[in-house]
């Protein structure tokens, strides 16, 4: 794995070179890209006509942003969540505001409006689509706020102000009319839920008021207790259970009823008590008196929940059933108050809704009046020769690396390596021939001694390159050194040089000749890379 690492980026750089090597021997289609797009960018700025462009801007408001239903549904949540006003995301609002202000829908009077003026021009209006107009025009959200850019582009000067405030006017109308239809959409709802809760509160009211008037409860506030129902009349002869007492009847009692209080009504006989059996044995008269007067508060408390309750009926009511009672009625009055707050938030709503529709306003805002660009914004005779140029380079590209790769010709030293059924003895460049006689010279000692030495050139190699090794080695060498350019010459000397450059042959004769080289049977010293591309495909 770290050999494979280490040899990655060498690789990559010399996937590099061969790219840049295989365009520079292309050179002449990369000349011919860049002709053929200067020439087409020429051409299509000649005739293009001039382009005009005019813009403004203007802010949009959000649904959940600004303006007076806002405030009323701020300032009524029970109709934003009954509603469902309260939505938040304003950004992706504004953007499908935006998709909104695009479509046909909106602008289709715009663009009517345009193909008149063109059609009185003169103009063929045969093809013209909204589709095809719409190019023209530019909506554009400014990132992060509720900006909207529009800017409109023609050929046609005069018709660039008369648009853009054709554009400003429907817009503004089209965000009071959303407004509008806002608002009376939320009227309607909030019309029908006070009704409904109108009905709701009525029907709360009378379920109290039937069930108090049966157990005969009152919604006053005591004076002197805590349970917040009524008890004054409770203790009356007529009111009172079979199982309330006669306070007042008493023998010897010097208790008055509280009838405000059954509670201190127990307390005052409790201490009447007491200072009775001080004064007399547990069996006298008064004392029994007290008592029994006592035990009957204790039953009227437990049976009528401290006094809150009067219940008309024959059967006396145990202490369970009297706090169901309590608990039922407690439940109603709940029911009844949270319906009525319902209510009063529903009108109050209501009423705001229609002083808010009754107030006019306009939700968006022009920020920028339409204004026209001095100068054309196209044809750009200098933009369009640098993109036509920078085309044509890229396709010259593209056509050399096409081109290099459909000759066929080894360029690459490292495929030769593979190739050859020999090694490499020596790297030699066209560019510094005075320094081949050191090596030519060791390899002429050490190879080339002894014996008739045939030089085979691997394809097209350049013959002066050619004589200049051979001459080397025949100063060093005392042999027979000859340059031959087939297999069947080379076959008669006792060894064999190849000479490999790149571009010199094409991969299918390299492979022929190969085969040939190995029929023949002749030794091979190995082969010298001549780094010259002298020739090319």
């Amino acid at each position: 794995m770290s050999v494979t690492h280490a040899q990655a980026p060498e690789t990559e750089e010399l996937n590099l070179k061969q790219l840049l090597a295989a365009l520079g021997r292309r050179w002449p289609f990369i000349l011919a890209g860049m002709a053929l797009g200067g020439l087409v960018a020429a051409w299509t700025t000649s005739r293009t006509k001039p382009t005009w462009e005019g813009r403004f801007e203007i802010v949009v408001a959000s649904r959940n942003q600004g303006g007076g239903l806002n405030s009323v549904i701020g300032s009524n949540p029970t109709l934003a969540n009954l509603a469902g006003l309260s939505g938040s995301g304003a950004q992706g609002e504004l953007e499908t505001e935006v998709k909104i202000l695009e479509s046909a829908s909106v602008l289709k009077p715009v663009f009517d409006e345009v193909r008149a003026r063109k059609a009185a021009l003169g103009e063929d209006m045969t093809s013209y689509s909204f589709k095809t107009w719409a190019r023209n025009l530019t909506i554009k959200l400014e990132k992060g706020t509720s900006v909207l850019s529009i800017s409109y582009r023609d050929t046609n000067q005069s018709l660039i102000i008369p648009v853009l405030r054709s554009l400003s006017a429907t817009y503004l109308e089209y965000s009071t009319r959303e407004r509008n239809e806002s608002l009376k959409n939320s009227l309607k709802f909030a019309d029908e839920q006070a009704r409904i809760y109108r009905e709701r509160s009525d029907a709360s009211f009378r379920a109290l008021n039937s069930f108090s008037l049966t157990y005969g409860i009152s919604f006053k506030t005591p004076s002197g207790g805590g349970a917040g129902l009524d008890i004054s009349q409770l203790l009356s002869s007529s009111t009172i259970s079979p199982t309330a007492l006669n306070l007042s009847g008493s023998s010897g009692s010097s208790i008055k009823p509280n009838g405000d209080d059954p509670l201190a009504l127990l307390a005052q006989l409790n201490q009447e008590l007491i200072r009775q059996q001080q004064t007399f044995t547990r069996n006298d008269p008064s004392v029994i008196a007290l008592k029994r007067e006592r035990d009957a508060v204790r039953r009227y408390i437990e049976s009528s929940a401290f006094g809150s309750i009067a219940y008309p009926g024959k059967q006396a009511i145990t202490k369970e059933q009297a706090q169901s009672i309590l608990i039922r009625h407690q439940e109603l009055d709940r029911k009844a108050n949270r319906d009525q707050s319902t209510l009063d938030s529903m009108e109050s709503a209501l009423l705001s809704l229609q002083l808010e529709l009754a107030r006019a306003s306009t939700p968006w805002q022009l920020i920028s009046t339409p204004t026209l660009l001095e100068r054309p914004v196209a044809p750009r005779p200098a933009r369009d020769l640098a993109i036509g140029l920078a085309s044509g380079i890229l396709l010259g590209c593209a056509a050399a690396l096409i081109a290099d790769q459909r000759s066929g010709r080894i360029f690459n030293k490292d495929q030769f390596k593979e190739l050859l059924p020999a090694q490499l003895l020596l790297e030699l460049s066209s560019d510094q021939a005075h320094t081949w006689n050191d090596g030519l010279r060791l390899l002429g000692l050490r190879k080339a001694q002894g014996g008739s030495l045939a030089i085979l050139p691997l394809g097209e190699v350049e013959r002066s390159q050619m004589n200049r090794i051979r001459d080397i080695l025949k100063q060093t060498c005392n042999t027979r050194i000859e340059i031959c350019r087939t297999t069947l010459e080379a076959s008669e000397f006792d060894k064999q040089l190849l000479m490999a450059a790149p571009g010199s042959i094409k991969k299918s004769h390299l492979d022929r000749l190969i085969q040939e080289l190995s029929l023949q049977r002749t030794p091979i010293l190995g082969w010298i890379w001549l780094d010259s591309e002298s020739v090319n495909a």
